[in-house]
């Protein structure tokens, strides 16, 4: 019998981009949250641009006024979205509720990609309520809706650490100091940059999301998740020092 998607459920895809990565796509409730927020976010600075068109109508007359609140209208409309997803992979709601919209390949959404999932969104809101984007999300695997299935694109839960968890790494670091370790065997040019970017970068990453990629280099450090976290930390830092 074949699974069907559940809401919500954090489901692991493996994608190919040279290395394998994983994503955990975002459900429709979480999705539908983050849509709310930037649906009151947009409502708040059409009020803001009014007041300040209306003002402005005052000073250039009317028809003038009008003008610019149509024009604002379209582009806060169609643009909102594809502004923010394309600048940084999110909008306010979505980086609220932790979601970033990625391709397939687990790249940054093109302008094309973002344009073309953001018209498609009267889609679905037919026949009414976003009815068709929820039953679409709801019967793939990887939750997407129309937008997303035509623009080869996907929300995913964004694995960046909290201000929290950062703030910890960096506390562990001051008071351990990474210790330096040679690698056990004589390694390519592409292995060492591997290792110092992942000891150069790796305040920026969840510790599940360390463990995550660590596990891609364990034929270098032959260990996985925390262990092999830092014999590629200390690898790194030996590579970098010396």
């Amino acid at each position: 019998m074949a699974q069907t998607a559940k809401i919500d459920t954090l489901q692991t895809i493996e994608i190919a981009e040279g290395v394998r990565i994983q994503l955990k796509p975002a459900g429709p409730c979480v999705r539908m949250a983050a849509y709310t927020l930037d649906l009151l976010y947009s409502i708040l600075a059409m009020i803001i641009i009014g007041i300040v068109v209306g003002i402005a109508g005052e000073v250039f007359g009317t028809r003038v006024g009008q003008g610019f609140f149509s024009l604002a209208f379209f582009l806060l409309n169609w643009f909102y979205f594809v502004w923010y997803e394309v600048r940084r992979g999110d909008s306010p709601g979505k980086k609220r509720m932790g979601l970033k919209v990625v391709t397939t390949s687990g790249s940054p959404p093109t302008f094309g990609a973002s344009m073309l999932r953001n018209l498609l969104r009267f889609a679905d809101f037919l026949p009414f309520g976003y009815l068709f984007g929820v039953a679409t999300c709801l019967s793939n695997r990887n939750f997407q809706r129309i937008g997303d299935l035509v623009a080869d694109t996907i929300v995913v839960y964004d694995s960046k650490p909290t201000k929290k968890e950062k703030a910890a790494f960096l506390e562990t670091i001051l008071k351990n100091p990474v210790a330096h370790l040679a690698p056990r065997a004589v390694l390519s040019r592409e292995e060492q940059s591997a290792l110092v970017q992942f000891l150069d970068r790796a305040e920026l990453w969840s510790p599940s999301r360390k463990e995550e990629l660590v596990a891609h280099l364990q034929p270098l450090t032959g260990a996985t998740g925390k262990e092999g976290v830092s014999r590629a930390l200390s690898m790194g830092a030996w590579l970098r020092d010396s």
